[in-house]
């Protein structure tokens, strides 16, 4: 039923050629096309057959379209001309692309120095007249006519590279590329499978307006008697057309008619394909000398295992962000860890740096932020300072990631199917039919019933608690021994965050995995944590035993945050009564509501 259903939705395709301008401008290019290829068929002379008789004769006569002022038979030059003047469009196209799309891919995926050197090679390539590089080509080559269209899409690929560059930058920070790092795909995979069918769109409409912007160009070469002069082509016929205008204007009218008409189906067609598919806005930010960040003194009761014995440590983390008036410390000394098997919650309000103490252990901070620590240990293994080819191996195998918002972390251009066995292929050599059955297993581990259909759902075809479920199994599908889950019930409701937060649980005692699990929720805290630390402002401002913490909270701050839990433990009650009541959860209740 959903496979029927999507077939029938509207692609871009379809919207397209339903489209009363494109399905026109598309027809018409076509029509050129199909000229222009079976030329030598359609053609009814030879295009450079002398007929000296025929020289400016009016159509008829066998010459449907007249004769040119040598006696050569017009529309059999038109008809050639079709084909010389979209070869040469082509060869530009092909070049502009080859040069400009990879370079700008590159630019505006890995930033920093890579950018800044490319983008000036754009700027300098702008920067000289083009005209003049394609005199010079014409005169050093003897006007040989590829290497001249070979020249035009030099001149115009930082076009493409522009293009090409702001849209990996707004991609680039998408948070299902995100996820798609965290499981531990290359970043020539994460490029070739979720960047470039991204900038697809923009480079076709870029395509059909600098196709007939090359044209133009080809034609005032050819104009200016740049070319083979044997060889049929519209810009020569309007050369020739333009010295007999005022006494023979057809001459001039049927070459300048068909570059109109081809230049107008293809800007029609552009304009036709960007009304139709919209890309985001670009995001870029400039970075600045680094400088080292202000150290802090290591907090201490943070602590509750040796480096070598802890899941995961930090310690004394700082961060910071580069915005428009200079850069700004968030996080001013954080250390903390977390033992095999343990749950442990960090809590505090938005903007507290929960979030972004996350992303500095998993290396994921934005291309603004940066961060810097006296040590992170994962079992034992510093790796803060390991490079980050060897650091981006911890991804997908012994750190997992359950983010927030599950329908911005899931590609929606690619089945859930597809999304989960990809890494599993990739990064772990797992054949197709295992990696499918692994996946299918852990659908099912996760509660979700109809596991077929699942799989060959997009994600905006399931609801936001099943996508959680499936951002869940993605993140235990290497069996990490770690995972954080940044705040995994921020967008569901109620009923449902309980559900997601007993199936982390239930994963956690059957896996005996670590569980970091960052939260705003001091009641959620109480349904799941064994040990809390209470995040403000950058720092820790009280850390503990759950039930310590609830029973004589010590900073003012932690009171308020518990005094503020949304009152869900009669819901969270009845669950864990249903699903086999976990006796901690009410101790830890009735004190919460002694110590509102």
């Amino acid at each position: 039923m959903t496979s029927r259903i999507a077939s029938r939705r509207p692609t871009r395709a379809h919207r397209f050629f339903r489209h009363p301008v494109g399905l026109a401008a598309s027809a018409v290019f076509g029509l050129i096309l199909l000229v222009a290829l079976f030329a030598p068929w359609l053609a009814p002379k030879d295009p450079n057959f002398v007929d000296l008789l025929m020289a400016k004769a009016p159509p008829g006569d066998g010459y449907l379209l007249g004769g040119d002022p040598t006696g050569r038979d017009i529309l059999s030059r038109l008809i050639y001309g079709a084909r010389t003047t979209l070869f040469g469009a082509a060869i530009t196209i092909v070049t502009a692309i080859l040069m400009g799309v990879p370079s700008g891919i590159l630019a505006g995926y890995f930033g920093r120095g890579s950018d800044r050197a490319l983008s000036w090679v754009s700027d300098a390539i702008q920067a000289v007249p083009g005209m003049i590089i394609l005199l010079v080509v014409a005169a050093g080559t003897r006007s040989n006519f590829a290497l001249i269209m070979v020249t035009v899409g030099f001149i115009m690929a930082p076009g493409y590279f522009r293009i090409a560059r702001s849209t990996t930058m707004a991609l680039r920070g998408e948070d299902y590329i995100t996820a798609a790092r965290v499981a531990g795909l290359t970043h020539l995979r994460v490029l070739r499978t979720h960047i470039l069918p991204g900038i697809i769109a923009p480079i076709i409409i870029q395509t059909a307006l600098a196709a007939g912007l090359s044209m133009g160009i080809q034609a005032g070469l050819q104009f200016l008697g740049i070319g083979d002069s044997n060889t049929p082509s519209w810009g020569a016929m309007m050369a020739e057309g333009f010295r007999f205008m005022l006494t023979d204007p057809w001459l001039l009218f049927w070459p300048s008619a068909a570059l109109g008409v081809t230049i107008a189906a293809l800007a029609l067609i552009g304009s036709t394909l960007a009304e139709i598919m919209r890309m985001p806005a670009a995001r870029a930010r400039a970075q600045a000398p680094v400088r080292a960040l202000p150290a802090a003194a290591s907090p201490e009761g943070h602590f509750v295992s040796t480096p070598e014995a802890a899941a995961a440590r930090v310690e004394n983390l700082r961060v910071a962000y580069r915005g428009e008036g200079g850069e700004k410390q968030v996080i001013h000394g954080i250390s903390f860890d977390v033992a095999p098997g343990e749950v442990l919650g960090i809590v505090g309000e938005s903007g507290s740096g929960k979030s972004q103490t996350v992303f500095s252990l998993l290396d994921l901070l934005p291309h603004n932020g940066r961060c810097e620590a006296d040590g992170i240990w994962v079992h034992g293994r510093r790796i803060d300072n390991l490079a980050p080819k060897d650091r981006a191996r911890l991804l997908g195998s012994e750190l997992g990631y359950v983010p927030q918002e599950p329908m911005s972390n899931l590609d929606p251009s690619f089945t859930i199917g597809f999304q989960l066995t990809e890494p599993l292929r990739v990064v772990h050599g797992m054949r197709r039919s295992a990696a499918r059955e692994k996946a299918r297993a852990v659908l099912a581990r996760v509660g979700i019933a109809d596991v077929d259909r699942v799989m060959q759902a997009y994600p905006h075809e399931v609801s936001g608690g099943m996508a959680q479920r499936v951002l869940i199994a993605g993140a235990i599908l290497a069996e990490p021994s770690v995972l954080l889950a940044d705040e995994p019930t921020t967008a569901l409701d109620v009923t449902v965050q309980a559900e997601v937060l007993e199936l982390l649980r239930e994963l956690q005692a059957d896996t005996g995995m670590s569980l970091v699990l960052v939260t705003h929720n001091f009641g959620v805290v109480a349904d799941i944590c064994d040990r809390v630390i209470v995040v403000r402002d950058g720092e820790i401002v009280e850390s503990g035993a759950v039930e310590a913490i609830f029973s004589n909270a010590r900073h003012p701050y932690t009171r308020e945050l518990i005094a503020a839990a949304v009152d869900t433990e009669t819901l969270r009650r009845d669950l864990d009564l249903q699903a086999g009541a976990h006796p901690r959860d009410h101790q830890i209740i009735e004190l919460a509501e002694v110590t509102k």
